[in-house]
């Protein structure tokens, strides 16, 4: 067969032997023509042949007729393939088609085992192509594995700057509402401050009126102090706590006095109930924040009248804070939101960070925070912090 014993000199398998093993190569191969879109071998057959291209094209397929196909090569005239059944016994890891009509030389394991018996150096041939070969494959590989990292490289990159233009996006817009939140919430102590500031000029020789209204003034500067300290501590995005021994009857008693007077002119009564004043290790102000806004959303969902219970109790190490009211309630929708920031349902004003920042000094005391709540019977927050010096990290 001349046309093919032209095609083996050429072909790296054979192109380093003499003229008298590419001729006997060349007597045991045989030829086959196969028509456009006609199966060479299938993925997973049983393998024991060599091809070489005379005319036509052939396509390497990895699973093929699926939808996650692959092409992996495209072998034209001169070109060789299937060379591992020479050398093994194991199934296609691909499939051949025809890409057109093609027509191929083919070898077979058994007759090239034959002629490797009589030219031994046929077998080093062998072994120095396919080992070019599994080099080529493996640089192809690690060529393909640089490009893919250079790739991940390139799209974590931008990945990452859209994460940081999103969330500065996010900041910009938080603190857009912030500055309304805020904006609307200071201006009613505000306007108290100058309205009880006109009427201290006015009652300057009544010390009792001149005492009730200064009172009510460091009342509403405190409230200013509260806020001030809500939006700080989110701004900062972190709590430090400054710890101390206090019984948390101080405490009690520190976070009622700030609103007793507003829940009295609504109605609203306020039982404390302390079963364990045992001195606790907390931080004073912030705990004092913690009672102030849980009692001030009672005092909002209780509308015109009802009542507010604070029941402070000990569990083992465990000091248990519970405030309860009679107010409107909510539901479950609402419970599971009521920790976003901004997220206020009040008609009565509220930056919406006041249980945010709740949260967060509790979680900063090593403690936790739960609500439960039926709608229109009320709702329970519960707080547990750890009585002794165990500080949670700090919340950010």
């Amino acid at each position: 067969m001349k046309q093919g014993r032209d095609f083996l000199r050429y072909a790296y398998f054979f192109q380093d032997l003499d003229d008298a093993v590419v001729d006997a190569v060349a007597e045991l191969c045989g030829s086959a023509t196969y028509r456009a879109g006609e199966f060479i071998f299938s993925e997973g057959n049983h393998g024991d042949t060599l091809f070489i291209v005379l005319s036509g094209e052939v396509q390497v397929w990895k699973h093929h007729g699926r939808e996650d196909a692959n092409l992996l090569s495209r072998y034209q005239t001169g070109r060789i393939f299937g060379e591992m059944a020479l050398v093994d016994e194991l199934p296609r890891s691909a499939t051949a088609v025809a890409a057109r009509d093609s027509e191929l030389l083919f070898l077979r394991r058994a007759d090239f085992s034959g002629l490797v018996r009589q030219y031994p150096e046929l077998a080093m041939s062998i072994m120095r192509s396919l080992s070019a070969i599994v080099r080529e494959s493996n640089d192809s590989f690690v060529a393909d594995l640089h490009h893919r990292n250079t790739e991940l490289e390139e799209a974590y990159r931008k990945l990452t700057e859209a994460q940081k233009e999103l969330l500065e996006n996010e900041r910009l817009s938080n603190l857009g509402k912030m500055s309304n939140m805020v904006l609307h919430d200071i201006r009613n102590p505000v306007a108290v401050l100058k309205g009880y500031a006109e009427m201290l000029e006015r009652v300057a020789d009544d010390p009792e009126r001149v005492r009730e209204f200064a009172r009510r003034v460091t009342v509403e500067a405190e409230r200013l102090g509260h806020l001030s300290g809500e939006l700080l501590d989110y701004a900062r995005g972190e709590i430090r706590l400054d710890m101390s021994v206090i019984p948390p009857s101080k405490v009690i008693s520190a976070a009622v006095g700030y609103v007793e007077e507003r829940a009295r002119i609504d109605g609203i009564g306020i039982e404390v109930d302390v079963r364990d004043d045992t001195a606790i290790v907390v931080d004073f102000h912030r705990i004092v924040r913690v009672l102030l806004n849980l009692l001030d959303n009672a005092r909002k969902a209780c509308g015109s009248g009802g009542t507010i219970r604070v029941v402070v109790d000990r569990d083992d190490r465990v000091v248990q804070i519970t405030v309860e009211d009679t107010g409107e309630g909510m539901s479950a929708e609402i419970a599971e939101r009521i920790f976003e920031p901004f997220y206020t349902r009040s008609r009565r004003g509220g930056t919406g960070l006041g249980l945010v920042i709740v949260q967060n000094i509790v979680e900063a005391h090593g403690g936790t925070l739960s609500v439960t709540s039926i709608p229109g019977e009320g709702a329970r927050f519960t707080v547990r912090v750890p009585a002794a010096l165990s500080r949670g990290p700090e919340i950010s």
